[in-house]
């Protein structure tokens, strides 16, 4: 024989037969044999195997030990691919080959689905599983373990693995899927920013069909532990859920979706009017021994000269004239003038989908009703109206950091130019919006406005005599009246979601508060303005968002709202 001398023998593709030196044979262009052409006896070959269900790595070490100890053969694992080579003899490698297809077909795992009757699937998932990998420590067969995942829809187990793993997992699972003596079990969820006694209906109404989905996929020896309750602790700011522990699962990752940190918007109102009037009013009255000219609109009856109880309270602007025996004339003059600049600037900070208002103006007392009594007392009834700057806003955070706002904006004041009679109650300039509008945050938009030009010109005459070229001038009253306003309302959105977003915004307002107070101190320096006191406020200290979530800021940080 061949190999006792050392040699080996290799079939060539020409069909004749090389003889070699067995301690090169497995280097020296062994053909790839397969099971079509397995080659016999001594041939050397090298076969491929590719492995299903079991690892080559652990594989690979039991194969070199039964594989030809004349060093011949050898055995080769590629973990990428799970793939075996086997190299020597023929006789030796087949057999080699059976024995690893053997054992790839006995690890071969399957799944199967476990439905629980009792137990949380999540939580016995997790039992199973870490007890798996506590027993797979140390040992050299890790294909052999169980693996098990959670099916919280259903509440049941999906196991995989080999025959025997996944009938002790099934045992084991039988062992641990029983019925408790509590009704349900009972936890407290301690929210972080969500408000407990608005969550507890939207639980309530999501454990309710919970509840009911699992009642009629349980057995009717389950029905009395399906208890749901879940009430508010207030001063806690907590939630005390009993229920059973596949719903009790369920409504813990609600309340992880529901407690979450909401963005915040500020809104900022733009409200800027500029207003011009001119007016001209001239006119003049005469009186007789039988009659006069006199014109109502000049607010200067023509009597009170004739009669001498005219004072200078009475009117405004120029009067002048004449009165002789029966004869006498007035002549009243008056122009006016007028500018109106309003610049309002209303912010305000809210939480998204919150809604949040601001109002700066005074009660103005307006009389409502008024009556006389049996002892000639005069009886008054007054009604306060706010006026002012008012801005009600309603946000809404979209995708995208789009956000629909709700707005109600009013500016409104005490007209002091009116004419009317004052026992009436004062005159209301008001100027209101109320709209929605999608805008993106940092963006600034209109949200109306108003250009108007009026002009007005009232002239009374005497009939004939006042259309009489140059001397008409004489017979007549004429009133005119100009006026130009213009409005435009703005609003700019910033959505919040930090406390540095936060912060930033915060120090914007603070500065601009500070450098005018700084102004007027370098003003009244410089004589502008009066000698007074003037408080500065600090500079805004820097915040320290680095610490960890739970853990206050140092008793030592300076608040600049105490200084």
């Amino acid at each position: 024989s061949l190999d006792l001398y050392g040699l080996s023998v290799i079939p060539m593709d020409n069909g004749m037969i090389k003889v070699v030196r067995s301690s090169v044979a497995r280097t020296a262009g062994v053909p790839v044999a397969d099971s079509k052409n397995p080659g016999k006896g001594d041939e050397i070959i090298t076969r491929v195997v590719r492995m299903e269900n079991v690892p080559v790595r652990e594989l690979a070490p039991l194969l070199r030990q039964l594989n030809d100890a004349s060093g011949i053969g050898n055995v080769v694992h590629f973990e990428p691919s799970n793939v075996l080579l086997l190299t020597g003899k023929a006789s030796v490698v087949n057999r080699l080959v059976d024995l690893v297809q053997r054992v790839d077909r006995s690890g071969m795992q399957r799944r199967e689905i476990v439905p629980l009757r009792y137990a949380s699937a999540k939580e016995l998932s997790d039992m199973l599983n870490n007890l798996n990998n506590e027993e797979q420590k140390g040992q050299n067969a890790p294909q052999l373990a169980t693996k098990v995942v959670a099916d919280d829809e259903t509440n049941s187990l999906v196991i995989s693995g080999t025959e025997d793993a996944r009938a002790r997992t099934r045992s084991l699972i039988g062992q641990l899927d029983r019925e408790q003596n509590n009704e349900g079990n009972t936890r407290v969820f301690y929210l972080k920013y969500a408000n407990a006694s608005k969550v507890v209906p939207v639980l309530t109404g999501i454990g309710e069909q919970l509840k009911d989905k699992a009642g009629t996929a349980k057995s009717k020896t389950a029905t009395t532990n399906s208890e749901l309750n879940i009430t508010a602790d207030e001063s806690t700011n907590s939630l005390v859920i009993t229920a059973q522990p596949n719903v009790m699962n369920s409504l813990e990752k609600v309340i992880d979706k529901l407690d979450i940190r909401r963005p915040q918007v500020l809104v900022e109102a733009i409200i800027a009017e500029v207003q011009d009037g001119n007016g001209m009013d001239l006119g003049v009255q005469w009186t007789g021994k039988h009659g006069g000219v006199q014109f109502g609109s000049t607010g200067l009856p023509i009597s009170q000269v004739k009669n001498g109880t005219i004072k200078g309270a009475s009117f405004t602007g120029l009067a002048t004239g004449f009165f002789n025996g029966d004869y006498g004339a007035l002549l009243t003059a008056l122009s006016t003038s007028g500018k109106n600049d309003i610049l309002s600037t209303p912010s305000v900070v809210t939480l998204d989908n919150k809604e949040a208002s601001f109002n700066v103006g005074q009660d103005v007392p307006v009389l409502s009703g008024s009556q006389t009594t049996s002892g000639d007392n005069v009886f008054n009834s007054v009604e306060r109206k706010t006026v002012g700057t008012k801005l009600k806003i309603v946000p809404q955070i979209n995708d995208g950091d789009m956000i629909h706002l709700k707005i109600e904006q009013e500016v409104s004041s005490v007209d002091a130019s009116a004419t009317e009679d004052a026992s009436l109650g004062p005159t209301f300039n008001t100027r209101t919006i109320n709209n929605e509008v999608m805008v993106h945050s940092g963006q600034t938009v209109v949200l109306g406005g108003l250009m108007e030009n009026v002009s007005k010109q009232n002239v009374s005459k005497v009939p004939l005599l006042g259309d009489l070229p140059l001397v008409g001038q004489l017979f007549r009253y004429t009133s005119e009246d100009t006026s130009k306003r213009n409005l435009m309302v703005f609003i700019h959105t910033t959505v919040l979601r930090d406390d540095d977003n936060y912060s930033a915004a915060t120090k914007e307002k603070y500065d601009q508060i500070r450098a005018r107070q700084q102004q007027r101190l370098e003003e009244k320096k410089l004589g502008i303005v009066e000698n007074t006191d003037n408080a500065v406020l600090p500079a805004y200290p820097k915040q320290d968002h680095s610490m960890p979530v739970g853990v206050s800021a140092p008793a030592t940080t300076r608040n600049p709202f105490k200084e």
